[in-house]
């Protein structure tokens, strides 16, 4: 096996150190919610760049810091354009842009879908708030002019499903390879 490029394990070191915590809110981990993430994208049938997108697009947590307590949070942190940026360097828009947009992938469900804000975490509905609440329609219309947006919505959709407890999803290892093929 070749060596690994030293963005894939400066990736690797980012989420040992700093993503073993608790998820803002969420009874799992950083680094649990990205695994099942990129788990429900790829049983989903997901591309392979939106199974890395789901894999990192909360790196932008990572990267910065932020109020441990989600109730300490009285503006967004806009995680989603620290992530992308940070990732932009190394990847495609293909995965990027869904990275980018999945927050506004979480506005966009709760205007466009009357039974997606029920199934947002206590979490999701207070940063929901701050980020913006639903959008208008306006809004609407921009995001689903964007080329990524419905890969925002899947990797958005995998999002909230990736956050069960005690669920075992593969371990971060197992992309290297995987996230290494990506790279510019």
């Amino acid at each position: 096996m070749s060596e690994c490029p030293a963005i894939v394990t400066e990736i690797e070191q980012l989420y040992a150190a700093r993503a073993l915590g608790n998820y803002f809110g969420e009874a799992i981990t950083q680094l649990e919610h990205g695994l099942q993430c990129a788990y429900f994208a790829e049983t989903g049938g997901a591309a392979e760049t939106v199974i890395i997108a789901a894999l990192l697009h909360d790196i932008g947590h990572l990267v910065v810091d932020v109020p441990e307590d989600l109730a300490d949070w009285t503006e967004d942190a806009r995680h989603e354009e620290t992530g992308a940026d940070w990732l932009a360097p190394y990847f495609g828009p293909a995965v990027t842009e869904p990275v980018r947009l999945h927050v506004a992938a979480k506005r966009y469900l709760c205007a466009t879908d009357p039974d997606y804000y029920a199934r947002l975490s206590p979490a999701s509905v207070h940063t929901l708030k701050l980020q913006g609440g639903p959008m208008s329609a306006v809004e609407v219309a921009a995001f689903e002019a964007n080329p990524f947006h419905r890969d925002a919505v899947l990797l958005r959709l995998c999002d909230e499903q990736g956050k069960v407890l005690g669920f075992s999803a593969p371990a971060l290892s197992t992309y290297r390879q995987r996230i290494a093929a990506l790279l510019r």
